[in-house]
């Protein structure tokens, strides 16, 4: 018997054949109803969509007439975390005369556990609502410039945003998940008009390159706090050195007031018009502007290891002859492993422990080797006359100097474009110093040679027997 589907005739059962008979009647029976029912339900759940979707943003039935919007851009300050400015949308309304400034990043350094949670990544941050007048006072007490640019929005667009805005300031809803790249301040601005915008914004954003990335930006902005600056460049990994475009560098309340100028929108007779219909500056500076660009550390970085390779090499030579050179040694020594395994512990820390992504990966620890731990127990002792380097010692340094050497050839090498030449010109020649103090004859004892004792070799004696 075949049951191919070549032969229908062949391979069938005459008892299922009338079963399925008996089953299509029964279901040609219920068929009306039951479409009829699956019918109703479809209508139900349609209906409950627009109802689903006003319980969501609510609309406060307001036409947009009487409202308009705007983009406010505050300089940055003075103060670290003031450093990379702050933006907020700006509603007026001309029927009830409020001014309200829509102000997304929002923080309390008084909240439970939030420089824990800053830590590991884990930051809630909120928005919240102010006056017009009282957003212009913090301001003007601090001297920093106050941008308005007045949007080119249609009343259905404005209505919208504000009922949109409105939702996302009640207590329920005003609390978020902050990243300093992907959700800040400016990011939740940009993302609430690109929503009413219906996508425009993006479209147009994403297709104009920024010629920099997010190590660009970041080290620029809080470069004037020196010590933040370096804490900045040398934590980010290679994800934060990505080519951006002006959609993604809109993270900057700067950026977006730039790139909304870029803008286009199409108006009821299909005629593009620009997004931005006026600028207006509410206040004056009093503080510095922005700098222009990030620092260049890299000749100033390779000046001072160059220095302290060649101080470390000088100390190492006459150690054996003069004591302030040995211990002068010892302390630099100690210092450059410490400082290097410390910072190591930390980026793994940064890498393996926490959700700042821009952070992982980061090829510095090749640099900042947390073996460099290990190295300090010799370091120390090496303040010692008689101390001899052991063979430990040579490996670990040989290891620790090798992986440093690694960082520089691992930029040659395809799909490996962080930007930490400055910090290898820093670090790689101490480690390359230290490797090669261990290796000069005048600058530590040899190991004395013990020979291998000599062969016994058995001596016989014959005695004659009288």
């Amino acid at each position: 018997m075949s049951l191919c589907k070549g032969h229908p005739g062949e391979g069938r059962d005459p008892g299922r054949s009338a079963r399925r008979r008996h089953l299509d009647t029964g279901f040609r029976r219920y068929d009306k109803p039951l479409k009829d029912s699956l019918s109703l339900v479809c209508l139900l759940f349609l209906l409950a969509l627009p109802a689903r979707a006003q319980e969501l943003y609510p609309s406060s039935g307001r036409s947009g007439e009487t409202l308009s919007v705007s983009v406010l851009t505050f300089q940055p300050g003075t103060v670290y975390w003031q450093r990379f400015g702050h933006n907020a949308i700006l509603v007026r309304d001309r029927a009830s005369g409020e001014d309200l400034a829509y102000n997304y990043g929002i923080f309390d350094f008084s909240e439970k556990n939030f420089l824990l949670n800053f830590a590991r990544g884990y930051m809630n941050y909120r928005m919240a609502v102010d006056g017009l007048e009282r957003d212009l006072d913090i301001y003007r007490e601090d001297g920093r410039w106050v941008e308005e640019q007045k949007l080119n929005l249609t009343p259905t667009q404005r209505a919208a945003l504000s009922d949109f805005l409105d939702w996302n300031a009640r207590p329920e809803n005003m609390r978020y998940r902050y990243d300093y790249f992907l959700s800040n301040c400016s990011t939740r601005v940009r993302d609430a008009l690109d929503r009413v915008l219906g996508g425009a914004l993006r479209k147009q954003l994403e297709a104009i390159l920024a010629p920099i990335s997010y190590r660009y930006d970041a080290v620029r902005l809080i470069s004037p706090e020196f010590f933040a600056g370096l804490g900045m460049d040398v934590a980010l990994g290679p994800d934060a050195d990505r080519p951006l475009n002006l959609w993604q560098d809109s993270f900057v309340p700067m950026q977006l007031m730039g790139a909304l100028r870029q803008v286009k929108v199409t108006d009821a007779d299909g005629h593009e018009q620009p997004l931005v219909t006026s600028e207006t500056r509410l206040l004056q500076s009093r503080v510095p502007e922005e700098p222009a660009q990030p620092p260049d550390w890299r000749l100033p970085f390779l000046a001072i290891g160059l220095g302290y390779a060649a101080l470390l090499l000088a100390l190492a030579w006459r150690r054996r002859t003069v004591a302030t050179a040995r211990i002068g040694f010892a302390v630099l020594a100690t210092a450059f492993s410490l400082v290097c395994g410390t910072a190591g512990l930390i980026l793994a820390a940064l890498w393996g422990l926490t959700q700042h992504w821009s952070g992982w990966h980061n090829e510095n620890l090749l640099l900042l080797d947390p073996l460099c731990l290990l190295l300090l127990p010799h370091w120390v002792r090496s303040a010692w006359p008689r101390y001899r380097p052991g063979r430990s010692l040579r490996r670990l340094a040989a290891i620790a100097g090798g992986m440093a050497a690694f960082s520089l050839v691992l930029r040659q090498l395809p799909g490996c474009y962080q930007g930490n030449l400055a910090w290898i010109l820093l670090l790689l020649p101490p480690h390359a110093a230290l490797l090669l103090a261990l290796r000069l004859p005048a600058a530590f004892e040899e190991e004395p040679v013990v020979p291998p004792p000599p062969e016994w070799t058995p001596t016989f004696r014959v005695r004659r027997v009288p």
